[in-house]
């Protein structure tokens, strides 16, 4: 299905019009992550930044299937997460978390996937504190990577349903200068958080995470077969 033949097309509420670009963009993200299977169900949520003073996002509203959003699927919050104006279908339960990333400054869209491997991985490697991933080509896809011969860090946050308290571990531990981190992060049998200037780089972002998880969720348990263990 085409980003053409979603259901509602047309359908733009008076709260979000003007915004068919960056819904649209959403939607068609959406469809291609719930096709690789990184937003199954209802899972996974999405946002583009409108304004930074005062801040003011676009985010995909609560429990929707991500493959078959509709243009009616979204809602404008403010800096503190709620609806604005307040007639506005619920925002997605982890809204703060894109908050919290939008105040960055150097963010333009935020996505989020529940992919099997970025799930499995981030319970893996939990203790850790974070996921190493070193060596790949693909990490070049990442902003700023010039060169597959480095290695980066994905930070992992535990798991919580205290969506207000998990943002505020997430901007201290990411957004201070000394743990900044540059490119995403991971939530415990969760999924993964990332980000970009714009859509696009937030996409692609995503795209390579997955890939990269993937690689050395496979490459671990290949190394154990030739092992035995």
């Amino acid at each position: 299905m085409s980003i053409s033949q979603l259901p509602d097309e047309q359908s733009l509420p008076l709260t979000l019009a003007g915004l068919a670009e960056p819904i649209d963009g959403l939607r068609e993200a959406g469809q291609l992550f719930h096709s690789r299977g990184w937003s199954v169900g209802t899972s996974s949520n999405y946002s583009v930044v409108l304004q930074g003073e005062p801040l003011e996002l676009l985010v995909t509203a609560s429990g929707k299937d991500k493959g078959r959003l509709r243009r009616s699927d979204f809602v404008r919050v403010g800096a503190d997460g709620r609806p604005e104006p307040a007639d506005q279908p619920k925002a997605s339960a982890e809204t703060m978390l894109h908050v919290v990333l939008a105040e960055r400054g150097d963010v333009g869209a935020i996505l989020h996937t529940h992919s099997v491997w970025g799930t499995l991985l981030s319970n893996c490697f939990f203790e850790r504190g974070s996921l190493r991933i070193a060596g790949y080509e693909m990490l070049k896809g990442l902003e700023g990577i010039k060169t597959h011969d480095t290695s980066i860090e994905v930070p992992i946050f535990e798991n919580t349903q205290d969506i207000p308290a998990l943002a505020d571990e997430v901007k201290r531990r990411l957004l201070d200068a000394a743990q900044r981190a540059p490119h995403g992060f991971l939530i415990r049998r969760h999924g993964l958080y990332t980000w970009g200037r714009d859509l696009e780089e937030a996409r692609r972002h995503i795209e390579v995470f997955e890939f990269l998880f993937e690689c050395v969720a496979r490459d671990l348990m290949l190394n154990r077969a030739a092992t035995g263990l």
